[in-house]
């Protein structure tokens, strides 16, 4: 009789013991992977019950918020339609789709819940609720990005260089996240609505990568603004001619500041080669090249800036690189306008690029800020004393250069044209770089900062302009940018 109790009893404890194990596999230890298991809809079901933070502008609007519905689920609403797009995302737990803010911050968001957490929350009669985000972004700055942008391709990014605060990230075409489902209007890229131009847009970048060839030839000690060359057009560049803007040679003499001053390209892949491509690769990695920005912001809705051959990204000291034309912005140079945006900042900010951000705090639904995010350095990329070198060409750029449309009065702009070419003209291709039909598509950029009052850089990229001279159609439109931000801090 005791031996089958005995037997009994084992059984029971066998079988309790499979029970705890089987129970604890789904409860604790496989309780992430059951989570975000795409076939389990309990996850999906319990986000509908959880009000979602708000996300807001610094100023405290709206710009993403959870409605209630009759049901007593949540839907995500944008009250400012396409204004904040690109940079707020979306949210549709639904369509399992996410972007955007929405998607770095949603952790924060949804208040980390998960499918035990939720459950309960609805049992003990709480409403599950996440936190609210506060970001950098500037309502009035964006809407006359809207503005300035409208009916062309391109970007505007705005960045406070002390902080890395992102004041304006808009981008042309963009769409309205409360309707994903709306038709994209037509573009001469073809770009959908939903492409981010400031973050995904791989781009020439002209003559404004002459600011990161300046900063390495000034900041190694290998040239100083005075250092002189000959700027003959054409230039025999790689094998091939290099030619300067309206075929002008410039004299033996002509020193480095002029060369940026008139932007003259057959001086600058002089300059790029007197650098030499180890040396500029280090230059560019320390203004953020080859890596994805350090954003709160999704990585997949981002990309690097540096070298693009082959479907991939190769360092500049790659031997089929064409260091000359790669120096005046050309070549396999492709860049992002936040990366430009990021290059103006660290010159304004003494050398020093601060690490990019959207996200100022994060507070609970009891109004307590249970996260600040400080500023944080990202590269110290050259010595103060020769940021302010380098700001006093860009001056020159726009007392007397290609950048004279920003020089407003008053603000005492800073700043580098870019006019990059993209093989095309009005009616046919470029033959042997000329059009001999209509006249040539480039894409216009501007960077700038205030000489006065450094707290804000602009990049502005404007894609498919027809004789699309930075100077002319970016610089009016960075400086712009500059006058509205920098009145709303007085």
């Amino acid at each position: 009789m005791n031996r089958s109790i005995l037997r009994l009893f084992s059984v029971v404890v066998l079988m309790f013991a499979v029970l705890v194990v089987w129970t604890s596999r789904w409860t604790v230890f496989s309780a992430s992977a059951l989570d975000h298991n795409p076939l389990n809809k309990l996850q999906y079901y319990a986000s509908l019950e959880v009000k979602r933070g708000e996300i807001l502008a610094d100023n405290g609007e709206v710009l993403a918020k959870s409605v209630k519905n009759s049901n007593g689920t949540w839907s995500r609403v944008y009250p400012q339609g396409s204004l904040f797009a690109q940079a707020v995302g979306y949210y549709y737990p639904q369509q399992n789709r996410i972007a955007g803010i929405e998607q770095s911050r949603n952790q924060a968001l949804s208040g980390v819940q998960n499918t035990q957490t939720s459950l309960f929350g609805s049992l003990n009669g709480t409403t599950a609720a996440g936190n609210d985000v506060y970001t950098t972004l500037d309502p009035t700055g964006q809407a006359l990005a809207r503005k300035l942008l409208a009916g062309r391709v391109g970007a505007v990014v705005a960045i406070v260089p002390q902080t890395g605060a992102i004041r304006v990230m808009y981008s042309n075409p963009t769409y309205n996240p409360n309707n994903l489902s709306a038709p994209c209007p037509p573009n001469p890229e073809g770009i959908g609505c939903q492409f981010d131009m400031a973050t995904q847009a791989g781009l020439a970048p002209g003559s404004t990568f002459k600011l990161v060839v300046t900063a390495a030839a000034l900041n190694s000690g290998k040239l100083t603004p005075n250092s002189t060359f000959a700027g003959p057009s054409p230039l025999i560049v790689s094998g091939t001619p290099l030619h300067n803007d309206a075929n002008i040679s410039y004299p033996p003499g002509t020193t480095l500041t002029t060369a940026l001053t008139d932007s003259i390209d057959t001086i600058y892949a002089q300059v790029g080669q007197r650098v030499g491509a180890p040396l500029l690769q280090q230059y560019m990695k320390r203004f953020g090249f080859y890596s994805v920005p350090p954003i709160d912001y999704p990585a997949a809705q981002m990309r690097p800036s540096g070298e693009f051959y082959g479907g991939r990204f190769v360092p500049i000291t790659n031997p089929n690189m064409d260091l000359g034309r790669s120096s005046i912005g050309q070549g396999d140079l492709e860049v992002t306008p936040m990366q430009m945006a990021m290059v103006g900042a660290a010159i304004a900010n003494g050398g020093t690029l601060m690490q990019p951000r959207f996200t100022t705090k994060i507070v609970n639904s009891d109004g307590q800020t249970v996260q600040t995010v400080a500023p944080k350095v990202y590269h110290q990329v050259m010595r103060p004393a020769i940021a302010k070198e380098e700001e006093a060409m860009m001056r020159s750029v726009v007392i007397s250069g290609t950048g004279t449309a920003a020089n407003v009065p008053g603000l005492e702009v800073v700043g580098k044209t870019g006019t990059a070419s993209i093989n095309r003209c009005t009616h046919g291709p470029r033959i042997n770089d000329t059009c001999p039909q209509g006249v040539p598509i480039d894409d216009a950029w501007f960077v700038a900062f205030s000489e006065l009052h450094p707290t804000i850089a602009v990049a502005v990229e404007l894609s498919d302009e027809p004789n699309g001279y930075g100077g002319t159609y970016a610089a009016p439109i960075a400086a712009q940018m500059l006058k509205t931000l920098l009145a709303e801090k007085q």
